[in-house]
């Protein structure tokens, strides 16, 4: 019998949940932690002070730096602290002949300006990072395989919603301890919970990288990717250094013309170029901390005589709006600490959604092999998956936070150490599970990221005077809420362990046999 549209839609939906499944599972849990990324920077930073606001005496501090120890530099660059934390007042300067990639940096504290002793780490921000580039493969193919999965997960859930025709009933009916009944609900639930978020994070998401997937606009109209480049964000004309040294305009005066053009609104970054010279140019970009600073152009400066650059006439339409609007509902930058804790709970629903899904598959197709016991390849395959990916990955994460605090200050490429580790943990609980029968290899991965987790809070309590009785009396609610956040994962880890270990499956029902004597009998 042909097949309606229904049943045509869940085979759709089986299949393009499955075959991208893991890298969906990954950029779901990269991506919901990095919507704390700053304030995981924060964390991962124990040197710097609390406060995020920027004092003049630290600029002055920073301007006498970078006059004594950055003169004849090709550039200066300042970046202001976020005012969501994880960053000092930071000055760089690059000297001519070195790579630019090579810069001299030094970190202040943004109320004294005394120089700081910062752990090196990228934080917060490889979390970011990892969930659309992914790491150890280039930038581009990252990227492609991420909108792959990302095309993929947008035909599950519509899929989805026209294969379960009572998807909203089914939401309401969470029934514990019934095998794939269970399964089937728990991943209805965290689908259902966050649909709208769900559709909205993925469609987005390609949005952010549309000239990834359909760069041919931009080759059809430019002649390369740099002048796409100046002419969706003009800027304007370089100018050459003139080599008639003139005194820079001091910080304070910079950030002050910016504050006054962005009516408040404060830069994140100050870049100086040809600082000394007559031809000096300041470069202003404002700080993304609410919807409206993310709406503003850089601020152009004659960083000598202190006029206002202005920049070409720049039309940018509908289209380019539409997109940043996207860019921005996608980042939550603009959010404020309610938005961002909905977009967190909302994207481990998603995390959830995934591996339910995933595991939804395998717990499927056991009861109708053939022989349960010895499960053919491409089951196994899937199984074992499921089993390094779902319950490895947090392992990984988790070993991360540890490396921040355990790895020496003073190691050679500590932040890429602490990355490293995150890989070599998860690839040592992978591989510890193909190697035990799978039931005990879902307890022992996911007992393995609860300890993990749970180790987090105690060795940031012994590794630092930031703790989280400390940090509750003094009222640090980011190192608080942080160590208690991986708390509860650790107890919903161990929990999820408890109850694999318990479940015990009913034995499939014997076939009927059509047996006239037997029936007779």
């Amino acid at each position: 019998m042909k097949q309606g549209f229904r049943q045509s839609m869940a085979w759709l939906h089986t299949w393009a949940g499955l075959v991208p499944g893991w890298i969906l599972y990954i950029v779901f849990l990269f991506g919901t932690a990095a919507f704390f990324h700053h304030e995981i920077d924060a964390w991962m930073r124990p040197e710097l002070p609390a406060g995020t606001a920027v004092s003049s005496r630290a600029l002055d501090a920073a301007d006498t730096l970078l006059r004594r120890r950055g003169a004849g530099a090709e550039s200066w660059t300042v970046s202001l602290p976020n005012a969501r934390g994880g960053s000092g007042l930071n000055v760089s300067w690059s000297v001519p002949g070195q790579d630019r990639h090579d810069r001299q940096e030094i970190t202040l504290d943004p109320q004294t300006g005394r120089e700081l002793a910062v752990r090196g780490t990228q934080g917060g921000f490889f979390l970011y990072r990892m969930h659309f580039d992914l790491h150890y493969i280039s930038v581009r193919w990252g990227r492609y395989t991420v909108c792959a999965a990302a095309l993929a997960m947008l035909v599950a859930i519509l899929s989805g919603v026209v294969t379960h025709k009572k998807i909203f009933t089914d939401f309401f009916q969470m029934r514990l301890g019934k095998g794939q009944r269970s399964w089937l609900d728990a991943h209805n639930a965290t689908g259902v919970l966050a649909l709208p978020f769900h559709i909205m994070i993925t469609y987005t998401g390609l949005v952010t990288l549309l000239f990834t997937l359909m760069p041919w606009a931009i080759t059809a109209n430019f002649v390369d990717q740099k002048a796409f480049s100046q002419a969706s964000s003009p800027r304007p004309e370089e100018r050459a250094a003139s080599g008639i040294p003139a005194p820079t305009m001091p910080l304070t005066r910079i950030m002050a013309a910016a504050e006054r053009k962005w009516q408040g609104v404060r830069p994140g970054y100050i870049i100086i170029e040809h600082p000394g010279d007559t031809h000096a140019a300041a470069r202003l970009i404002p700080e993304r901390s609410d919807w409206s600073g993310g709406r503003r152009d850089s601020l152009y400066l004659d960083a000598a005589q202190g006029r206002v650059i202005p920049l070409p006439a720049q039309d940018k339409g509908g289209g380019s709006l539409t997109r940043e609007v996207m860019v921005d509902l996608h980042t939550g930058w603009f959010a404020g600490i309610g938005v961002r804790w909905l977009y967190f709970l909302s994207g481990i629903g998603g995390t959830a959604m995934c591996a339910t899904g995933l595991a939804l598959w395998c717990v499927k197709r056991r009861t109708k092999l053939p022989d349960p016991a010895r499960p053919h390849f491409g089951f196994r395959l899937v199984e074992r998956l499921n089993i390094g990916f779902i319950a490895g990955a947090p392992g990984g994460v988790a070993a991360y936070f540890l490396a921040n605090r355990l790895l020496p200050f003073t190691l050679a490429e500590r932040d890429q150490w602490e990355i490293d580790s995150l890989f070599i943990v998860w690839g040592l609980i992978f591989a510890w599970t193909l190697a035990r029968p799978a039931k005990r290899a879902w307890v022992e991965a996911l007992a393995a990221s609860a300890v993990l987790f749970a180790l987090v809070p105690i060795v940031n309590a012994v590794t630092t005077s930031r703790g989280l009785g400390p940090s509750l009396l003094r009222g640090d609610w980011v190192f608080a809420t942080f160590d208690l956040t991986l708390a509860a994962l650790a107890a919903s880890l161990a929990w999820t362990a408890w109850k694999v270990l318990r479940h015990q499956p009913k034995a499939p029902p014997a076939r009927r046999r059509r047996n006239t004597v037997e029936a007779a009998a």
